[in-house]
């Protein structure tokens, strides 16, 4: 027979098991996916995505409960890839711009099937220039775009994700779009 002292024990493990496995269901595409962007290499990126979650499970009494889950795992999953070139000494390609085979990253308005061929062809020209001048940002200037316009995270949550202070976040994102405005302003209906 258990002690009630063993009975709590195995509930209160039980709970935790429980809420890890929740938090890596919730969490788990979103983080794959940004790892992926990051990597352009999608069997490193399943490796380190779980890697992520083996870090955060052995690392959870130390989560601090004001910051949000996902900034907490976006920054465990930086420093990994992180750690991963610098022990394969090359440098990371930050960013591919596609969200997944299936959704291209900088979605523009999709083009119904009744519509004009002309504009369907020229809107997917926009969405190939659009991809091709995201990837010619520099590294620093990319990871801040795909995590505030793909991954729609906040300049704090992205500062803290990447260890900058707020202010350089500001400017690098404003300095991103800039460099994006200029490359694709004669797809825009500006001048080049």
């Amino acid at each position: 027979m258990q002690s009630g002292l063993t009975v709590t024990f195995d509930r209160a493990a039980a709970e935790r098991a429980e809420e890890f496995e929740s938090l890596v269901r919730d969490h788990k595409d979103r983080i794959y996916g940004y790892v992926c962007r990051l990597t352009n290499d999608s069997p490193d990126a399943e490796d380190l995505t779980q890697e992520v979650f083996v870090r955060a499970y052995q690392s959870i009494h130390s989560f601090r409960r004001d910051a949000a889950v996902d900034t907490w795992l976006y920054r465990i999953a930086t420093n990994l890839v992180i750690d991963r070139f610098r022990r394969e000494k090359r440098a990371p390609r930050w960013v591919s711009v596609e969200r997944d085979e299936d959704q291209a990253a900088l979605e523009l308005p999709a083009v119904g099937r009744y519509s004009d061929p002309q504009a369907s062809a020229q809107l997917g020209e926009l969405q190939r220039q659009v991809r091709l001048a995201v990837q010619a940002l520099p590294e620093k200037l990319r990871s801040v775009v795909v995590l505030h316009d793909l991954e729609g995270l906040a300049y704090d949550e992205i500062a803290r994700v990447l260890g900058c202070p707020l202010g350089t976040i500001k400017s690098r994102l404003f300095n991103a779009r800039t460099a994006l405005k200029r490359k694709l302003a004669g797809y825009l209906g500006g001048e080049e």
